[in-house]
């Protein structure tokens, strides 16, 4: 296998051909904040909070999606990449529902955490204030689309590692939103296996487990590792 070497802020990096300017990071121990990431799955880099500067290009571009090349420069943390992810996490918050005192996932909110970590304590874009439903059907579970950023986790875990291909998006722009089935009520779609790995995946408080108040909505994340080690490297001990 080739090994590809570059340098991310200052730091040389060698790994394998083929990976991604996130694993590198990774790998170097160079933290870059993601919301759509989630290790196991496929990236589609649509929350474009992993956006890094390129030295030779003018783009931003999104590296959960970006392959390393020979002799690339990187810059994780430049003002410029700051105030865009700052910009970022505004607008989700603006497009939103999000009230966190009274969220179930106040408290162990990957939005949350990314807010900290980017410096944002406001937005400086009007709140949009949508009319979204909540989907209770399910007997164990509901969704909350006032609380979904469309990171679509819970696509990608139900395609790629269940298999049951219960979610999908819906609609376009800002009024796109997460169906099941073919946009019927979760609670009627037969092909769901009630799994729960959605609701682990989930980075905000948009799926839930009922019975579920505020601030105790907790993820299992080693039971994703378990599976993704499951399928991939055939290791079945948890």
């Amino acid at each position: 296998m080739s090994v590809k070497t570059l340098t991310i802020d200052d730091k040389p990096v060698a790994i394998e051909d083929g990976a991604t300017i996130l694993e590198a990071a990774k790998e170097a121990g160079i933290p870059i904040p993601t919301l759509c990431h989630l290790d196991g799955v496929s990236d589609v880099g649509a929350c474009r909070l992993c956006l890094v500067e390129i030295e030779g290009t003018n783009k931003l571009l999104p590296s959960c999606v970006t392959k390393v090349a020979e002799e690339m420069v990187v810059r994780t943390n430049t003002p410029k990449l700051q105030e865009y992810r700052r910009m970022a996490v505004e607008l989700l918050f603006a497009e939103g529902n999000h009230v966190c005192s009274i969220c179930i996932a106040n408290g162990n909110c990957e939005l949350q955490d990314v807010a900290i970590q980017v410096g944002m304590d406001h937005t400086r874009f009007p709140y949009r204030f949508p009319n979204r439903g909540v989907d209770i059907s399910h007997p164990q579970f509901g969704i909350d689309h006032n609380r979904c950023i469309l990171c679509t986790r819970c696509v990608r875990v139900c395609d790629e590692i269940e298999g049951a291909h219960v979610w999908d998006v819906g609609q376009r722009g800002a009024a796109a939103y997460i169906i099941s089935g073919l946009n019927q009520p979760w609670g009627e779609v037969s092909a769901c296996t009630s799994c729960g790995k959605c609701v682990d995946a989930c980075p905000t408080g948009a799926i839930f487990r009922k019975g579920t108040t505020t601030a105790e909505k907790e993820r299992d994340r080693a039971k994703l590792e378990f599976l993704v080690n499951a399928r991939e490297k055939q290791q079945w001990i948890r």
